[in-house]
C-alpha cells in the first residue's frame, strides 16, 4: 500500500507521522523499550500535543530479534495470532548516552539516541538493514489508520519469498498484498501468502500478522522494503542467517517445522481429473493399463465428482457411478497395492444433507445478524464450516473418519481462499485476520484427523491454500496452472518462492490443469514433476494418462517414475532434512550456492536436495540453458563429467533432462524402482561422484519412518577410497561414477578401493 505521491508528497487524504527520535530507552533485562515521539523534543513544550510510538526489542530465540511497535495500546488484542514456538534466551543489553543495543547470538539491533531516528540491524561486522528517517510510523488515510515500517535495501540486494508467488522470482519492484485468493498461477494473486521474505544479504523478515499485510518491495521507496498493516500495532522479526539456509532453519523453528510425509506419498499419483466422465470402470481401466504398461502407480485420487453434483460436500459417494465404494477401494488396494485420496473442500452446499445438520448445530459461519453466510459461487447456496468452533471441527472430522474406515488414506484439501469478512466467527475471531488464517485451521483439522486415525508419520494432505505455519501440514500443491510451457515455468517460480517461505514439500499438476497439453509439454512436465517432492497427474477437462498423448509419453512417465523410486534413499533423507531443519526439498540455486552471484537470479533450475541439480526443459525446440556453479559436475543419467562455473546450452531428448551431481558427493540409490516405500538400505548402491583427496563424506540411508537405517562414511586419502558402514550388516554396492571402474559388491561393513 502506497502512502506517498513520489518522493516529496503524500497521496490525497493521507497524513503521516514518523518516529523522529529515540527519546528515552528502558530495559528490564529481557528487552529494550524505546519511546519515539513524532518530532524531536527540544523543550518541555515539545512533549505536548503529539503522537508517540513505543517500540519494544526482544528475542524469542538466538539469532532473531522481535520488534513490537504500538501507537495506541488500549484496543482489544484481536485473534487469531500465529502460533510461535519461542525458545527465549537472555539477550545482551547495553545502553549508553549515544546508543542502546540488544544482542541475540550474532545479531544486534542498535538504536541511535541522537536527534534523529536510526535503528540498525547488524551481524558479522556487517550492516544487514536499517530503519532510518521517515521509515517507522503510521498514516491516517481515507481507508483508516495504517502502521508501517521501511527497512533499507542495499545495492544489489534481492528479495525472495512472500509465499507461492507466480510473478517474477525476485520480488524487487513488486507490490505484494498478503491476502489469499483463488487466482490461478498466471496472475499476481496467490493461494499461499506468507508475510516472510529473505534477501541475499543474510537475513529474513517475518511480519507477525495473519491479516492483510501490504509489502512495497522497492516499489514505493526504491531503496526500501515497506510493510504496513491496518491498526495501531506492528509486530515483526528480523532473522539472521548468515546463509539463506540458516535463515529458513530459524524461521521454521519459530513458526513450525514440516511434518514428515509418509514414504508412500512420494510415489506417482493419478487423478480422475476434474470434470471428466468417470466411474468405477473408468478408474479401474486406467489403473489396469498403468500396470500393464509397467508404470508404477502408488496413489489414486478421486476428484470432486466422487460426490454427487450440487452436494459438495456431503462426503457420500455418488451411487450412480460408484455403487459399491467400499468394495471398490478394497479391490484397488488388494489388486494394485494403491493408496486412496479423495477431494474435499471446507464448504457445505445447500443441497447437502449436512447443510441442515450444520446449521442446526451452529457449525456454519454466520453473518452479524445470526443467519448463515451463503452465496452461489462454486456450490449453490453453500455455507462455510466454522473451524473456530471445536465442535464443528469434531463434526467435520467424523465425516472423514467414516471415509478412512472405508479405505481412504488421504484428502485433497482444496479451496479455503475465498473467505468473507462480513461475518462473525464462533470464537469472536477478527474477520480480517481469519481470511488468511482460515487455511491454517482447515488444513490442521484434516491433517490431525488423518493422524489420529492412521498414526503419527502416516498423515498427508494435498492442500492448496496456506498461511505462515502452514508448512506443518504437508503437502501443498500449486493450484490451477495451464497446459503450457509458460505455466510450467510460472509453477516452478511459485514453488521456489514457496520453498523460500518455509515450506518443505510441494507439488504441481503434471501436464497442467486447464486445457490439454501437447505431447511435448506433457513429456517435459512429467520429467519435472517426478523430480519434485510429490508427483501428481491431474487435469481439468481431460485425462492425464500418458497414452492419451503418445506412446513415447508412456516411456517418459515410466522412466522418470522408476528413476524417482530408485532415488528414494536419497529423496527420503532429503525429506527428513526438511522435517528436522526446515530445509526445503526443492531449493533455489541462491539457497544452495549463496556465495555465487550468478545463482541469485536463477528461477528455471533448482537443486533437489543437497546434490541433484535439475534444469527442466521449458521450450518446444528442446533447448535448455542452465548454469553449473564452480566445481566438477557429473551427469547422473549419462556419466558425462564437466567443469562448472559456466552456462551450458543443450538440446535434450524426451527421455532425458539435465540432472547433475557436484563433486564430493555420494548418492544412495535403492535396489527397487517399482515403489517408493521399501527397505532403502537393503541392496543399496552408493553412487560416488568425484571425491577429492582429503574429502570425508557421511551419508545416511533412512528407513520408511525417517530413522537412520544405515550410515556410510566415505574418506579419500591419495588413491585410496575407504568406505565404512554403520548399522546392521548387509549386501550393498559401490559405483564410482564418471570412471571405468565396474560396480563393486560388498557384504561386509568396510571396503577400501584403489582408484
Amino acid at each position: 500500500m502506497k502512502f506517498t505521491d513520489g518522493y516529496w508528497q503524500l497521496r490525497p487524504g493521507v497524513t503521516s507521522h514518523f518516529a523522529a527520535q529515540a527519546y528515552d530507552v528502558e530495559s528490564d533485562g529481557l528487552a529494550l523499550t524505546v519511546n519515539a515521539p513524532t518530532r524531536v523534543i527540544q523543550t518541555r513544550g515539545h512533549t505536548l500535543n503529539l503522537p508517540m510510538l513505543t517500540v519494544r526489542y526482544s528475542t524469542p530465540m538466538e539469532g532473531i530479534i522481535r520488534v513490537q511497535v504500538v501507537h495506541h495500546k488500549g484496543g482489544k488484542a484481536p485473534h487469531p495470532q500465529f502460533n510461535l514456538f519461542e525458545m527465549p534466551i537472555t539477550p545482551k543489553i547495553e545502553i549508553s548516552d549515544s546508543v542502546a543495543e540488544l544482542t541475540s547470538g550474532e545479531l544486534t539491533v542498535r538504536v541511535n539516541r541522537g536527534e534523529s531516528w536510526g535503528v540498525t540491524f547488524h551481524a558479522g561486522g556487517q550492516t544487514l538493514t536499517k530503519s532510518g528517517r521517515h521509515a517507522l510510523g503510521f498514516a491516517d488515510t481515507p481507508n483508516g489508520r495504517f502502521i508501517h515500517e521501511q527497512l533499507s535495501l542495499g545495492v544489489g540486494e534481492y528479495v525472495y519469498g512472500l509465499g507461492e508467488r507466480f510473478t517474477p522470482f525476485i520480488k524487487n519492484g513488486q507490490v505484494v498484498d498478503i491476502w489469499n485468493e483463488d487466482g490461478g498461477t498466471s496472475s499476481e494473486q496467490a493461494y499461499k501468502n506468507i508475510p516472510f521474505y529473505l534477501t541475499n544479504r543474510g537475513y529474513g523478515v517475518f511480519v507477525n500478522h495473519p491479516e492483510q499485510v501490504s509489502f512495497e518491495v522497492g516499489s514505493e521507496k526504491v531503496e526500501r522494503v515497506q510493510f504496513s498493516v491496518q491498526g495501531e500495532t506492528l509486530d515483526y522479526f528480523v532473522i539472521y542467517g548468515p546463509t539463506p539456509r540458516e535463515v529458513l532453519e530459524r524461521y521454521t523453528a519459530l513458526t513450525g517445522r514440516p511434518s514428515l510425509p509418509p514414504a508412500w506419498s512420494f510415489g506417482l499419483w493419478l487423478s480422475t481429473s476434474f470434470t471428466t466422465d468417470y466411474d468405477e470402470a473408468t478408474v479401474t481401466g486406467f489403473i489396469r493399463e498403468m500396470a500393464a504398461r509397467k508404470i508404477p502407480l502408488h496413489v489414486f485420487h478421486f476428484d470432486c465428482f466422487w460426490m454427487r453434483e450440487f452436494n459438495w460436500c456431503d462426503f457420500i459417494w455418488d451411487k450412480r457411478t460408484f455403487p459399491d465404494p467400499a468394495g471398490m477401494l478394497k479391490r484397488l488396494k488388494e489388486q494394485y497395492g494403491l493408496h486412496i485420496c479423495v477431494w474435499i473442500n471446507p464448504y457445505i452446499a445447500q443441497r447437502s444433507a449436512l447443510f441442515d445438520e450444520g446449521t442446526a448445530a451452529g457449525y456454519l459461519l454466520k453473518r452479524p445478524d445470526g443467519t448463515v453466510w451463503q452465496w452461489d459461487m462454486w456450490q449453490a447456496g453453500m455455507g462455510i464450516v466454522d473451524f473456530t468452533n471445536p465442535a464443528a471441527c469434531n463434526w467435520f472430522s467424523s465425516k472423514l473418519d467414516a471415509l478412512m474406515d472405508m479405505g481412504v488414506d488421504s484428502f485433497k484439501t482444496d479451496f479455503g481462499e475465498r473467505i468473507p469478512t462480513d461475518v462473525e466467527w464462533f470464537d469472536g475471531s477478527s474477520p480480517q485476520k481469519m481470511h488468511n488464517y482460515f487455511s491454517q485451521i482447515y488444513n490442521q483439522t484434516v491433517f490431525n484427523a488423518i493422524k489420529a486415525k492412521r498414526g503419527e508419520g502416516d498423515a498427508v494432505v494435498f492442500a492448496r491454500s496456506a498461511t505462515a505455519g502452514g508448512q506443518q501440514f504437508p503437502v501443498h500443491w500449486g493450484g490451477d496452472c495451464t497446459a503450457t510451457f509458460e505455466s510450467m515455468a510460472e509453477s516452478l517460480r511459485g514453488g521456489l518462492s514457496l520453498h523460500l517461505s518455509g515450506f518443505g514439500f510441494w507439488s504441481h499438476d503434471i501436464g497442467g490443469f486447464e486445457q490439454t497439453a501437447t505431447a511435448d509439454v506433457y513429456k517435459r512436465w512429467a520429467a519435472f514433476g517426478l523430480l519434485s517432492s510429490h508427483s501428481r497427474l491431474h487435469g481439468s477437462t481431460s485425462y492425464r494418462v500418458p497414452w492419451a498423448y503418445d506412446e513415447e509419453a508412456v516411456d517418459v512417465l515410466s522412466k522418470f517414475t522408476r528413476l524417482k523410486a530408485s532415488l528414494m534413499p536419497y529423496i527420503y533423507q532429503t525429506a527428513v532434512q526438511a522435517h528436522q531443519f526446515g530445509t526445503p526439498m526443492l531449493r533455489a540455486m541462491m539457497l544452495s550456492f549463496p556465495g555465487d552471484p550468478a545463482c541469485e537470479t536463477l528461477d528455471r533450475q533448482y537443486m533437489l536436495g543437497d546434490s541433484l541439480l535439475v534444469a527442466p526443459i521449458l521450450r518446444e525446440d528442446s533447448l535448455v540453458d542452465y548454469y553449473l556453479p564452480a566445481g566438477t559436475w557429473t551427469n547422473f543419467l549419462t556419466d558425462e563429467v564437466v567443469k562448472g562455473g559456466s552456462w551450458r546450452h543443450e538440446k535434450v531428448d524426451y527421455l532425458s533432462i539435465p540432472l547433475w551431481v557436484p563433486d564430493n558427493t555420494v548418492i544412495p540409490v535403492g535396489a527397487r524402482d517399482d515403489r517408493p516405500d521399501y527397505d532403502y538400505a537393503a541392496g543399496v548402491t552408493l553412487h560416488i561422484f568425484q571425491v577429492q583427496d582429503g574429502a570425508t563424506i557421511t551419508v545416511t540411508v533412512p528407513d520408511t519412518a525417517g530413522h537412520p537405517s544405515a550410515i556410510f562414511h566415505v574418506e579419500r586419502q591419495a588413491d585410496k577410497l575407504k568406505i565404512i558402514r554403520e548399522g546392521t550388516p548387509g549386501n550393498w554396492s559401490v559405483l564410482l561414477r564418471g570412471t571405468a571402474i565396474p560396480p563393486i559388491t560388498v557384504n561386509k561393513n568396510e571396503v577400501v578401493i584403489t582408484l
